[in-house]
């Protein structure tokens, strides 16, 4: 039903995830980040409160998997929850319920937790988390190529309707979020044509944002 994987980049120390789905706009539900916090995907059968619960415990000081165990006994039902965590200075954390559905797996790497469930095998989740730590580039597309190998090992057991990718830096907004909330065919491959549209623009937005003076031609009727 979902697989995902949350990162850091050591050089930068931006957070992200990347996530697909059989189900319709997952990325309106199950991916939560915070600027110098952390990121959770809360995933399965999806509780979003999750997300926000882990990542205000881990701005008051939690470790990650301090914060996912207060959070999944808070709320009840955690059997039925899938949730991975990592935080800004790249502590992990992971949870797989006993209900979770289907084939499932969950693994951490370096800088990053990847998981899954009705995946076609485990093997889907290993080749997320090398791609993540054998990727070269930003970390947008070091999660983007953990995506391509999760689909390359054969991804969910049926097919993936929508996708998203979301990273954070030093500012409180995001600086990409992404989203294909329904493709019939290949939305990751959908997700990378925007990511790939958006990238060379990402500058420019952020400089419209901090110093409007500096912006860039918006390239509509009437700019000057």
């Amino acid at each position: 039903m979902t697989f995902s994987i949350v990162g850091r980049c050591a050089e930068t120390g931006q957070l992200g995830i990347a996530i697909s789905s059989s189900s319709i706009a997952v990325g309106a539900r199950c991916p939560w980040l915070r600027a110098g916090v952390g990121a959770v995907s809360t995933q399965n059968i999806t509780l979003p409160a999750l997300g926000p619960q882990v990542l205000d415990l881990l701005e008051a000081g939690l470790e990650p998997s301090a914060a996912l165990d207060k959070a999944l006994g808070s709320n009840g039902y955690g059997q039925y929850r899938q949730v991975t965590v990592i935080d800004s200075h790249g502590g992990t954390a992971l949870f797989t319920g006993s209900q979770a559905l289907g084939v499932h797996n969950a693994r951490a790497g370096e800088q990053c937790v990847a998981a899954g469930n009705l995946l076609s095998s485990p093997a889907v989740i290993d080749a997320m988390v090398e791609a993540f730590e054998q990727a070269a580039g930003c970390l947008a597309e070091r999660l983007l190529a953990a995506m391509h190998a999760a689909m390359a090992a054969g991804g969910e057991a049926g097919p993936v309707h929508s996708a998203a990718l979301s990273v954070v830096g030093e500012l409180t907004w995001p600086i990409a979020d992404l989203r294909v909330d329904w493709a019939e065919q290949d939305p990751i491959g959908e997700l990378e044509k925007l990511w790939r549209a958006y990238q060379p623009q990402l500058q420019d937005y952020l400089t419209r944002a901090l110093d409007p003076t500096a912006a860039p031609s918006y390239g509509v009727p009437g700019d000057e």
